[in-house]
C-alpha cells in the first residue's frame, strides 16, 4: 500500500497553504497597528483606564459582524463555490489595509475611521472563516486531513509570528507602512486563491428553507456532545483568559518596552504555536485528544496568568531595572509566558479543528464552521472586550491573571461537564455521520 502524500505535495492545497500564510501575516500586521494607533491616540487624551476600554471597544467592532453574519456567511458557504466566497473576503480586506495607509499618510487617521474599518474586517472574516475552514478538506484525502490541519494551523502560526514583528517594525518607519505592505501581501493571497481549481461538493438535502439550514448548523453542533465540548471549552476559555487587547498597554505603559515591544509580545504566543505545530505535522497527535485538551487549556490559563503578573514579580526583585526593555527580566518572563500561552493554545486549536472536520459531513461543513467561527471569533474579540472593559474597572494587572484563573476553573468545570472530552481517545469519525438534524429532515 502506497504511502499517503504530504499536504503541500499537493498543488491546489500548497497554494491554499500560501494564501493563508500571505493573508494571515497581513491581517495579524494590521490588528496589531490598529491596536497600537488605537491606544495611542486615546493616550494623548485619556487615561491608561480610559484608552483601556476603547481597546475593548476594538473587540466590540469586530465582533458585531461576526454575531450577525456567521450564521448567514455558513449557509452561503455551504450553496457557493466557497473560492469565490474567500477570494471577495480577501480583496475587501485588501480594500481595508489600501484605506488605512491613506489615511495614516494623509494624517486623517482617527478613532473612529478605526472602528469603522475594524467592523469591516469583521465583516471580512465572518465571510472567510467558515469558506476557507470547509474548503481545506476538499483539497487533501481524509487519511492526510490532520496532517493538512496542522499545516495550515503552521500557515495561520507563521504568519502570526512574522505579522506582529513586521507591523512593528514598519511602522517605525512609517506609521502607513504596515498597510501598504499589508495590502501587497492580500494581493498576492487572492492570486493564490484563484490557482485553486474548482472543487465538485456533496448537494445539500433535508429542508431546503434557508433559514433552516442556517440553524441546522447550530443543531448539529448542539447534537454532537464532542464538538459541542470543544468548541464551548475554547469560546469560554479565551473569552475569560485572552489578554490579546491588554498588549499595547504592557508594551506602554507596564513593561516601557514601546511599539517594537508590543511585535515581540504579539510575536511570542504564534511562536510558540508554530512550534507545536511543526511537531504535528511531523508527528500527528492520535492519543488521548480529549485529555490533552483539556489539559492543554489548563496550561494555557496558567501561562496567562503568569503573564499577567509578570511586572508585578519581577519589579520587587530588580526594582526598575526589572522594566523598560526587550532583555528586562520582567520583559524575558512575559515573553516566555506568552510562548507557552501560544503552544498550548495549538494542542487546542489542533483537537479541535481536527474532531470538527473529521466529524461532520461535507455538506454542512460551512455552516458548522460558522458556528466555529462565531463561537472562536466571539471568544477572541468579546475576550478582547472583556479585558478592556475590565482593566478600566480594577487595572490590566488583575484583569489579565484573574482571566488566566478563570480559565482553569472553566477546564475544570468542563471536564465534568463533558466527560465526551475525556473519553476521546482518537480523531476517529463515526462510520455513518448524520448529514442532517433529524427534526429538519424532511
Amino acid at each position: 500500500m502506497s504511502a499517503s502524500p504530504h499536504p503541500l505535495s499537493i498543488a491546489p492545497f500548497r497554494a491554499y497553504f500560501l494564501a493563508r500564510l500571505s493573508n494571515t501575516l497581513a491581517q495579524i500586521a494590521m490588528v496589531v497597528v490598529i491596536g497600537w494607533q488605537v491606544y495611542d491616540i486615546a493616550r494623548e487624551t485619556m487615561t491608561i483606564k480610559q484608552s483601556a476600554f476603547q481597546l475593548g471597544l476594538i473587540g466590540v467592532a469586530q465582533f458585531l459582524p461576526l454575531l450577525v453574519l456567521s450564521l448567514v456567511a455558513g449557509w452561503v458557504a455551504d450553496r457557493v463555490d466557497r473560492r469565490w466566497i474567500a477570494r471577495g473576503s480577501v480583496a475587501l480586506e485588501g480594500g481595508c489595509a489600501l484605506l488605512l495607509a491613506w489615511l495614516t499618510y494623509s494624517g486623517g487617521i482617527t478613532l473612529p475611521w478605526l472602528f469603522f474599518v475594524a467592523a469591516l474586517l469583521g465583516v471580512a472574516r465572518a465571510f472567510a472563516g467558515p469558506a476557507l475552514q470547509a474548503l481545506a478538506p476538499n483539497l487533501v484525502p481524509p487519511a492526510v486531513l490532520p496532517t493538512a490541519i496542522a499545516m495550515s494551523s503552521i500557515a495561520w502560526q507563521g504568519g502570526s509570528v512574522l505579522g506582529p514583528a513586521m507591523g512593528g517594525y514598519l511602522y517605525a518607519f512609517g506609521h502607513y507602512l504596515p498597510y501598504a505592505v499589508s495590502a501587497g501581501l492580500f494581493l498576492f493571497g487572492l492570486v493564490m486563491l484563484f490557482l485553486i481549481p474548482p472543487i465538485p461538493r456533496a448537494a445539500i438535502t433535508g429542508n431546503l428553507n434557508p433559514w433552516r439550514q442556517m440553524l441546522d448548523g447550530l443543531s448539529y453542533v448542539r447534537r454532537n456532545r464532542l464538538v459541542f465540548g470543544a468548541i464551548s471549552l475554547d469560546l469560554f476559555a479565551v473569552l475569560l483568559g485572552g489578554a490579546t487587547a491588554m498588549l499595547p498597554i504592557y508594551a506602554r505603559d507596564i513593561l516601557q518596552i514601546g511599539a517594537d515591544g508590543l511585535g515581540h509580545l504579539r510575536a511570542a504566543p504564534a511562536l510558540g504555536a508554530v512550534a507545536v505545530a511543526a511537531v504535528f505535522a511531523i508527528k500527528p497527535l492520535s492519543k488521548d485528544v480529549g485529555a490533552k485538551m483539556l489539559l492543554s487549556v489548563m496550561g494555557f490559563g496558567a501561562a496567562t496568568a503568569l503573564f499577567g503578573l509578570s511586572a508585578p514579580l519581577l519589579i520587587p526583585v530588580f526594582g526598575q531595572a526589572a522594566i523598560g526593555s526587550d532583555f528586562a527580566p520582567a520583559a524575558i518572563l512575559a515573553l516566555a509566558s506568552l510562548f507557552v500561552v501560544g503552544a498550548t493554545d495549538m494542542v487546542s486549536v489542533y483537537v479541535r479543528q481536527s474532531l470538527i472536520q473529521l466529524h461532520t459531513p461535507d455538506a454542512m461543513r460551512g455552516r458548522v464552521g460558522a458556528v466555529s467561527t462565531l463561537f472562536v471569533s466571539g471568544s477572541n474579540e468579546l475576550g478582547e472586550a472583556r479585558s478592556g472593559f475590565l482593566a478600566a474597572l480594577v487595572g490590566p494587572v488583575v484583569a489579565v491573571a484573574g482571566g488566566g484563573v478563570l480559565a482553569i476553573g472553566v477546564t475544570m468545570l468542563w471536564s465534568r461537564l463533558f466527560p465526551e472530552l475525556r473519553a476521546a481517545r482518537s480523531f476517529t469519525p463515526p462510520q455513518d455521520l448524520e448529514v442532517l438534524p433529524k427534526e429538519t429532515q424532511p
